[in-house]
C-alpha cells in the first residue's frame, strides 16, 4: 500500500510541477506592470473561473494529503 502511495505521489508531484510551469505570470513582464495583462477581456481575466487555477489548488490539496498520510505510515 505503501508503494502505491509514493507512486500517486510522486506522480502527482510531476504534474503539480507541470501546472505550476504552464500558468502564465501576469507580471511576466515589463507590459504586465501596466496593465497589459488585462487586455484579455474589458473587465480582466476572470480569475475565479480559470481550470489552470483549479488543477493547480487540487493538486495541491492532493499533494499535502498524500504527504501527511506517508508520513504516518
Amino acid at each position: 500500500m505503501r508503494m502505491f502511495l509514493q507512486v500517486i505521489f510522486f506522480l502527482n508531484s510531476l504534474a503539480l510541477m507541470g501546472i505550476i510551469l504552464l500558468q502564465m505570470s501576469e507580471h511576466a513582464t515589463l507590459g504586465g506592470a501596466f496593465g497589459a495583462g488585462m487586455s484579455s477581456t474589458v473587465f480582466g481575466r476572470d480569475v475565479a473561473r480559470d481550470p489552470k487555477k483549479t488543477a493547480t489548488a487540487v493538486l495541491g490539496v492532493v499533494f499535502l494529503g498524500l504527504g501527511m498520510i506517508l508520513a504516518l505510515i
